[in-house]
């Protein structure tokens, strides 16, 4: 019999470190496992470690020279400027390719589990590099797990759809499948006229091979909950139906949080786990349970990520923890002793999670409502579904 959900997880993957000066510090993996342990979460949970991918499962995405140039950057410390190597976002370090490598491990266990009916759903908190390129790294991310996991998922005969909620558009991901109709692809993130990649626009649909395959929700800097969700809602619960996958993947990048230092949208912890709630429904309506979620960015490491991604594992579980639960003294206090700040005291930011859905009624004169309505225009066509409606 399956177990109900699984975590991956090593203490190595915390080897996927730019340095001390960068955004995306390994810490936030650190804070997220210890709350999970301390909140109880992890009791009955089973655990199994990542491992490092093999080269044969990153040429499923990613080209041999690419991954050729990351292995030599690992051996000699050097930039590989061409292939997106050694820039301020995604510099060398030590451990480039086995550390990058072993986040690609973690998510292809996960997705492995599931495919297999060893667990019913399977979550990789490291996981969600998903601004990685065949040929090239980008946007803290060397190698593109979800495309990669996505990638064996197609080969051993699945339908895929992936939602990814990052604040910024998950364009490797959608690059890779833009000409193949078996993944869908769905992001909803800040507008790309004001955040990086700055791709991700709503009549960005994929190929002529593959029309209404991608989708992509621009939202209005500044977004908060009830349009955050309402727009998750829209487009991709009726989406995820149509596409009648085998599997569900999903990101979550918690970096559409109001405190986030590297995007501007206004998304609370609350709002994220009442989207982390419908992906599970939608896994439950679409795909029977099968669900693989990943981590993603974020970059607010104290009060934000390890929060955020602590309710995800729960709710993967089938144990959502209810928002007004006290964060445990104990971790509280190793946060004052690692960073000298004080923690958050519950596992909410107040707010309610609740948002009407666009089937009941469009506003014209709200912006958020406009992306919707241009995301749905552009893609529920090609599903035989009614932009207004459905």
């Amino acid at each position: 019999m399956p177990t109900a959900a699984l975590l991956v997880w090593s203490e190595d993957l915390v080897s996927y470190d730019f340095g001390l000066a960068h955004p995306m510090t390994p810490v936030r993996l650190l804070l997220t496992h210890r709350l999970l342990a301390d909140l109880g979460v992890l009791d009955g949970l089973r655990t199994v470690p990542a491992p490092v991918a093999a080269d044969e499962d990153l040429l499923r995405v990613h080209t041999p020279e690419y991954v050729a140039a990351v292995r030599r950057a690992e051996e000699d410390g050097r930039p590989r400027p061409e292939h997106g190597l050694g820039d301020e976002d995604t510099p060398v370090f030590g451990q480039v390719h086995t550390a990058s490598a072993r986040i690609v491990g973690s998510t292809l266990a996960a997705a492995g589990a599931v495919w297999r009916g060893e667990a019913d759903r399977a979550v990789s908190i490291a996981g969600g590099m998903h601004h990685a390129m065949p040929n090239r790294a980008s946007g803290f991310c060397v190698y593109n797990d979800a495309a990669v996991a996505i990638s064996w998922l197609v080969e051993q005969g699945a339908r895929v759809a992936y939602v990814d909620l990052d604040a910024h558009h998950g364009d490797g991901v959608e690059r890779v499948f833009w000409d193949d109709d078996r993944v869908l692809t769905i992001s909803v993130h800040q507008h790309p006229r004001s955040l990086f990649p700055g791709t991700g626009y709503a009549q960005d649909i994929g190929s002529a091979h593959a029309r209404g395959t991608a989708a992509n929700v621009a939202l209005p800097a500044g977004t908060s909950d009830r349009a955050w969700l309402r727009a998750v809602e829209a487009v991709a619960a009726p989406l995820v139906r149509a596409h009648a996958p085998d599997v569900l993947v999903t990101q979550h990048g918690c970096d559409c949080h109001g405190s986030d230092p590297l995007a501007q949208l206004d998304v609370s912890v609350d709002a994220q786990r009442a989207a982390q709630l419908l992906m599970s429904e939608l896994a439950d309506r679409d795909t029977s349970g099968k669900w693989v979620a990943l981590g993603g960015g974020g970059y607010e490491v104290i009060g934000v990520v390890p929060r955020a991604w602590a309710h995800l594992v729960a709710t993967a579980a089938g144990r959502p923890l209810d928002p007004g639960t006290a964060v445990p003294e104990a971790w509280r206090a190793h946060v004052r002793e690692l960073a000298d700040v004080a923690a958050p005291t519950t596992m909410t930011d107040g707010r309610d999670g609740a948002f009407a859905r666009f089937s009941d009624g469009y506003n014209p004169d709200d912006d958020a409502d406009r992306a919707i309505l241009a995301t749905r225009q552009a893609v529920f066509p090609w599903h035989g579904l009614d932009p207004l409606l459905d």
